[in-house]
């Protein structure tokens, strides 16, 4: 083997090597934190919009949909 193709083989390994230890030491753009990032909500501004409450009439009405639903599926299996 050459000189020279071992000494480029020994730079590569040195190269993954220290992109290796960066990316441990957490060094360089890897540093992402999970969760919305800080700058998209400003207090005050881009606020989520609150959920409005239902009515009793309005879950009532719900529940007899779902209880028909699930009728509907119950009669199918038989």
């Amino acid at each position: 083997m050459d000189t020279s193709d071992l000494i480029a083989s020994i730079d590569e390994e040195l190269s993954r090597l220290r992109q290796a230890r960066a990316l441990l030491a957490g060094e360089g753009a890897g540093k992402r934190r999970p969760g919305r990032p800080a700058a998209s909500f400003e207090f005050g501004k881009n606020r989520p919009q609150k959920r409005r409450p239902l009515s009793a009439e309005a879950r009532a009405k719900i529940a007899a949909a779902q209880k028909k639903r699930w009728a509907k599926q119950k009669a199918a299996k038989k």
